[in-house]
């Protein structure tokens, strides 16, 4: 809530004290906000709109209530027609990345909560945003009791296994060119994996993308 402002002193003519008239001044004040929003509101930049993506999952077992929550790329690859839905996500900002991603853009799946953490391989999205059935499944780890079905809090897309990176990318590597990057200029230097590292759904710009598929013929850094 914006604080209240302070009354301004009226004169007993009707004029404020420096001699203008209330109603001019007013519509003075109105015509300048309405230029002041025109011009924020035109020279305000466009939300960045991302088409490359990095999505997180776990490689290695791991158990929540019974159910083992383990999904790597290689569980991806054996589903038939390697597809899957990314199902789960229960992170705001993860969720609404993922309502803006579009069919046929490229992810990096990575692995994340592991040993060796890093890029994997390249999955594309082929179906998008819908809602998540897991959120209201009772038995399914994903549960969301607050979750209703005529309001349903939670999105997933489905996503198709592409191929395996030509060498696995592993997080400490990515780290030591974001580093460089962030010192001397550099396509990783704000990328959302050391800036939102806990988001599961991250956003990658194509130059990010780009840079990341040609360290594949790179030695490790």
């Amino acid at each position: 809530m914006s604080p209240k402002k302070k009354a301004r002193h009226l004169s007993n003519t009707g004029k404020e004290d420096d001699g203008e008239s209330v109603s001019s001044a007013g519509e003075k004040r109105k015509a300048a906000a309405s230029a002041g929003k025109d011009k924020r509101s035109s020279e305000a930049p466009a939300p960045p709109q991302f088409c490359r993506w990095l999505m997180k999952s776990e490689p290695e077992s791991r158990f929540e209530n019974g159910i083992d929550v383990k999904f790597g790329i290689e569980d991806l690859k054996a589903l038939p027609e390697q597809t899957g839905c990314w199902d789960g996500v229960r992170n705001y900002q993860a969720r609404n990345f993922m309502r803006q991603m579009k069919e046929g853009q490229l992810a990096f799946f990575y692995h994340s909560n592991c040993k060796n953490p890093g890029i994997a391989g390249v999955m594309k999205i082929v179906k998008e945003s819908y809602v998540d059935h897991t959120q209201f499944d009772k038995k399914d780890v994903h549960y969301d009791a607050s979750s209703k079905p005529h309001n349903p809090k939670w999105s997933m897309v489905d996503v198709k296994y592409q191929r395996m990176m030509k060498r696995y990318l592993p997080l400490s590597e990515l780290k030591k060119y974001h580093l460089q990057h962030r010192a001397k200029g550099g396509p990783l230097k704000d990328m959302a994996l050391f800036t939102r590292a806990r988001l599961s759904v991250q956003p990658l710009t194509t130059e990010e993308f780009d840079f990341i598929l040609s360290l594949e013929d790179k030695q490790p850094l």
